[in-house]
């Protein structure tokens, strides 16, 4: 009997969970009837996709990504990571990663929605919520996927809902936001949270270190400067950074040299040399060199497949 009603139960739990997704895949669709991301309002971002990509290198900001239909993968650091329409994606410190939609059509184009998230937010649930004590030496993943669970699904259909009655968002949404936070944080993400908004400890020491880099990231590399801007050994520094970041501070920062470099390419039309020099290479040919390794081509190339759309 105990054993038919625990399956009864989780039947029921599949059922919800797939009726919700369904109901967020088409107001995701109806919203965002092109390929491309729109933001019906303020605290949400919807994107569709209708063909699987090639690889996309970009930078991700601190945010929650739920995908109602469709499948992608992405690559922080040396690890590759796929979330669906079961899974969500928590990035909490700026990353720079390279992604790819793997499942995607027409008929069932990859839909999602993005939730940015501020100190603020996290910052007003955590001070009403005790969260499970830290355990372990290493710190949480900058980049975290796990399986979604109704409560926390349910939370962010009711918050896409307001697209269809914006006149009610105002008032609405930032309580729904906060509801979304406290699912994450009981269920588990709130040393992962903590990094956004949290000061103190190696939360927000690896945060700072992150920063330092995203501002600085065209100046020379010296690990001993920034042990000393985050308060940190330089053993310690590399430990936990790798374990945020998937990456050392050096593989970091030169990742986010040739993505700035290819965007001044694309953007501002710069030659190759120019923007290696406006992104702190000296050496053009290290500059090719490192750039080939990452992107798969020269600058040249690369920047004439993305522009003939081969990309």
């Amino acid at each position: 009997m105990i054993l038919q009603r625990t399956q009864s139960v989780t039947r029921a739990a599949s059922s919800a969970l797939a009726d919700a997704r369904r109901e967020l895949a088409a107001i995701i669709a109806r919203h965002v009837p092109n390929d491309g991301e729109r933001s019906p309002l303020p605290s949400i971002y919807l994107g569709r996709t209708s063909k699987p990509t090639g690889p996309m290198h970009v930078l991700y900001e601190p945010a929650l990504v739920v995908v109602a239909q469709g499948k992608k993968l992405v690559v922080v650091g040396s690890e590759e990571l796929a979330y669906g329409d079961t899974a969500y994606l928590l990035n909490s410190v700026a990353l720079p990663v390279t992604g790819r939609v793997v499942e995607a059509s027409q008929a069932a184009p990859f839909l999602c929605v993005r939730i940015p998230l501020s100190a603020a937010l996290i910052g007003s649930v955590l001070a009403n919520v005790t969260p499970s004590p830290e355990t372990g030496a290493t710190p949480a993943k900058g980049l975290d996927i796990r399986a979604l669970e109704l409560p926390l699904l349910d939370a962010v259909l009711r918050l896409v809902r307001l697209a269809d009655t914006p006149e009610h968002a105002q008032v609405l949404a930032p309580l729904m936001l906060q509801e979304i936070v406290y699912w994450l944080v009981v269920g588990g993400q709130a040393a992962c949270l903590q990094y956004i908004a949290t000061v103190g400890g190696r939360a927000h020491r690896v945060a700072r270190a992150i920063a330092w880099l995203r501002k600085n990231f065209d100046q020379p590399m010296r690990i001993q400067h920034l042990c000393k801007v985050v308060g940190m050994s330089s053993s310690g520094l590399h430990l936990h950074f790798r374990a945020v970041t998937g990456m050392s501070p050096l593989q970091y920062q030169k990742t986010l040299r040739l993505q700035e470099a290819r965007r001044l390419m694309l953007g501002e039309h710069l030659d190759a040399a120019t923007a290696g020099f406006r992104v702190g290479y000296n050496d053009p040919s290290q500059f090719s060199r490192e750039y080939r390794r990452h992107f798969g081509a020269p600058p040249l190339r690369d920047v004439s497949r993305i522009r003939t759309g081969a990309e």
